[in-house]
């Protein structure tokens, strides 16, 4: 992996469901202000996941990146924001974008105005010793080692104890250097696992929590796909954004829309009608039709269609 190539991951990272449906939420009803604080948690530690993959992604080292890998052992669901599959480790990691100054207490990081939140080593000694059964029980003899990173350079952590598996920002640049020095070539076995994790990867997650909404409760209408506006208006073929200019064609338009309503509405059929009032903007049903029977298979007739 020499001369400044990136190291692609094996299993690239998106975003969840529940950010998915929480961003679409967030442009179409007005959030409570916990269910705002909840969004903004996970865009904050998507962000962070993000900010640590392009510094993975650098590593020259022969090593297989797993990003987001949802498991399951012993019936218990639990998630690895990054996994590193190196020659004789498996490296995994927590990362947590924390922002701000905090205090070091065993079973509580304390904020300076009095907020507690759960010390991040509880998930990442669970983490651990359940991927280690993992790879117990396929007969995998990898060292497990596990890191909490902070990613935020707008983290500062009092009276932590030095030998705790934390990587702290400061640490960050050191820490990623160590790691592109472990001696590391890898073979079939090593593709081998990182395959069977993939094919153990959950990708309905357990269970997630989402604010309460319904169609009713939804504002309607295509939006700008640079600044989520609703103000826009068709020109041609194209949707033309008031708000910022920008443009995209109303075909594209039409089926990011129709993705945010399966997301949002997964157990309603997709027809014409459903899609032509979801969308708002569009004069005519046949143009809505027309972009439907392009994009989707047609399952029914006439009035009973609906598109998969």
């Amino acid at each position: 992996m020499g001369n400044g190539m990136l190291n692609m991951p094996y299993k690239p990272r998106s975003e969840s469901l529940l950010l998915k449906v929480l961003r679409i939420l967030n442009k179409r009803m007005k959030l409570t202000e916990d269910d705002q604080r909840y969004y903004q948690n996970q865009e904050k530690g998507y962000q962070g996941e993000v900010q640590f993959d392009r510094l993975t992604e650098k590593l020259q080292r022969d090593c297989h990146i797993l990003n987001d890998l949802q498991l399951e052992s012993n019936k218990s669901s639990f998630q690895l924001d990054s996994s590193l599959i190196f020659q004789d480790t498996y490296s995994l990691f927590e990362v947590k974008n924390f922002e701000g100054e905090y205090v070091y207490d065993p079973e509580y990081f304390k904020t300076l105005s009095g907020r507690d939140f759960q010390n991040p080593l509880d998930q990442l000694k669970r983490s651990k010793l359940m991927l280690s059964q993992i790879l117990h029980s396929l007969g995998i003899k990898l060292t497990v080692e596990a890191y909490v990173i902070f990613i935020n350079p707008q983290f500062t952590l009092y009276q932590t104890p030095p030998d705790l598996p934390f990587i702290l920002p400061t640490q960050l640049e050191t820490f990623m250097k160590k790691l592109d020095q472990k001696p590391s070539r890898l073979n079939q076995s090593h593709v081998n696992l990182a395959d069977k994790l993939i094919s153990l990867h959950q990708t309905v997650p357990p269970k997630i929590q989402l604010p309460n909404y319904s169609y009713e409760t939804l504002k309607r209408g295509l939006t700008c796909c640079n600044c989520e506006s609703f103000s826009v208006t068709i020109v041609g073929k194209k949707l033309i954004c008031d708000n910022c200019g920008g443009e995209e064609m109303v075909t594209v338009a039409v089926m990011r829309n129709v993705e945010e309503f399966k997301l949002l509405f997964p157990e309603r059929k997709i027809t014409t009608n459903v899609i032509h009032e979801w969308c708002g903007v569009i004069d005519s049903r046949k143009r809505v039709s027309r972009v439907l029977r392009k994009n989707l298979k047609i399952t029914g007739l006439g009035q009973w269609a609906f598109y998969e």
